[in-house]
C-alpha cells in the first residue's frame, strides 16, 4: 500500500508554486556524449508501465488524500479557440475554490487554503486570468512560442514570451522545435532552449517535446536531456493537441532522465505530463511512478503539475463519492 499521505498533512496552496523551494536548474553546457549515449529498454519500460496499475493501489482516507495532493499540483487549462475572458475568470473561479466547500468541510479541510497549482492560458488572457487571481497566490502559466506546432519564426516565439512575462506570467509552457529532435540536431534544440530560457527572465520554463510527435522513447529521453542542460525547470509530455500525449511509459522514460540529470549535477527538474489525463485513478498512477522513482517532494507543485481540464471534474466527484457512499452528476462539479 502507498498510504503515506493523510487527508491532515495536505498542505495549502504554496505561494508563486512554491518555486523558491528549490535552487532553480541553471543549466550546463551541451554535452554530446552524454546524449548521444543515451538507451531505452522499450520492453522494460513497457513492462513496468503496464504492471504499475495492479501492484499499487491507495484506498479510502489515502486515496482521498492522494487526489487533494493532485488538486494541489493541477495546471487548470483552457486552451480552445473560443477561450473568452468570461470563460478565463470562472476557471480561475475554480482554481481558487476548486472543491466545494461542504466537502472540504466533511473531509477536516474546512480551513485549508486549497488551490489548483497554476492556471494556463493563451497570452491573449494572461492579464485577465492575473487580474482574477490577484491576492491568491495562484501563478498564471502562459503557452508560448507558437503553441502548439512551434513553428512561427523564432524571434517572434520570444518576443510572445517576453511579452508574456510583462503581463505578469510567472511560468512560460514552450512548444520546442520537434525537426531538431527528429533530425537529431541536438546543438540547435539545446541554442533554442537556451534563448527561451533567458527570454522567461524570473518566470519559470516547462518544455513541452510533444512526445507523441517525436516518435522513439530514445528521442524522448534526449529532448528531455537537452532542454534541462539548456536550462529547462520543467520538462513536459505534451500539448494535448498531439494524437498521443501523455502516458505512463513515455512518463517513466521522462523521470530516469530527470533523476540521471539530477544525479549529474544536483538540480531538480519538474515533470508535467498533460493530454488525456482526465480521470482521477488516472492521475493516481502518475503520482505513485513520481513518487517510486523521484521521491516524495515530486508530489510537490513545485515539482510536479499535471496539465488538465476535466481532470478537477472528477476528482471532486471521487472526493463526495468518499464523503457520502454515492456518485453524483459531472454538472455538479463544473470547471467553470
Amino acid at each position: 500500500m502507498m498510504a503515506d499521505l493523510k487527508i491532515a498533512s495536505i498542505g495549502g496552496s504554496t505561494n508563486q508554486a512554491g518555486h523558491n523551494l528549490v535552487p532553480r536548474n541553471e543549466a550546463m553546457p551541451l554535452d554530446l556524449g552524454w546524449v548521444r549515449d543515451v538507451r531505452v529498454n522499450l520492453s522494460g519500460v513497457e513492462r513496468r508501465a503496464a504492471t504499475l496499475p495492479g501492484r499499487r493501489t491507495v484506498k479510502k482516507d489515502a486515496q482521498a488524500a492522494w487526489l487533494l495532493k493532485a488538486i494541489t499540483c493541477i495546471d487548470l487549462t483552457t486552451l480552445s479557440g473560443d477561450d473568452t475572458r468570461q470563460r478565463v475568470e470562472r476557471l480561475c473561479a475554480k482554481a481558487k475554490a476548486p472543491v466545494r466547500p461542504d466537502l472540504l468541510d466533511a473531509l477536516g479541510m474546512a480551513d485549508r487554503h486549497l488551490t489548483t497549482g497554476a492556471v494556463c492560458v493563451y497570452h491573449r488572457f494572461v492579464k485577465t486570468a492575473v487580474a482574477a487571481l490577484a491576492g491568491s497566490g495562484i501563478p498564471v502559466a502562459a503557452v508560448s512560442t507558437g503553441f502548439p506546432a512551434g513553428l512561427i519564426p523564432h524571434d517572434l516565439k520570444l518576443k510572445e514570451i517576453e511579452a508574456s512575462v510583462r503581463d505578469g506570467a510567472a511560468e512560460i509552457d514552450i512548444v520546442i522545435t520537434r525537426e531538431h529532435v527528429l533530425t537529431g540536431n541536438w546543438q540547435a534544440l539545446y541554442d533554442e532552449m537556451r534563448d527561451f530560457r533567458m527570454a522567461c527572465g524570473d518566470a519559470h520554463v516547462k518544455a513541452i517535446l510533444a512526445t507523441g510527435d517525436i516518435k522513439t522513447l530514445r528521442n524522448v529521453a534526449r529532448a528531455s536531456l537537452v532542454c534541462m542542460m539548456a536550462g529547462a525547470d520543467f520538462i513536459k509530455t505534451s500539448t494535448g493537441k498531439e494524437g498521443v500525449n501523455a502516458t505512463l511509459p513515455v512518463t517513466l522514460v521522462m523521470l530516469r532522465m530527470i533523476r540521471a540529470y539530477q544525479e549529474r549535477t544536483g538540480f531538480k527538474v519538474g515533470y508535467k505530463p498533460a493530454g488525456g489525463i482526465s480521470a482521477a485513478k488516472d492521475v493516481l498512477n502518475y503520482q505513485i511512478m513520481m513518487k517510486e522513482e523521484l521521491g516524495r517532494e515530486w508530489l510537490e507543485p513545485h515539482l510536479f503539475r499535471i496539465g488538465a481540464s476535466s481532470l478537477l471534474a472528477d476528482i471532486e466527484r471521487q472526493l463526495e463519492h468518499h464523503v457520502t457512499g454515492r456518485y453524483s452528476a459531472f454538472n455538479r462539479h463544473a470547471v467553470g
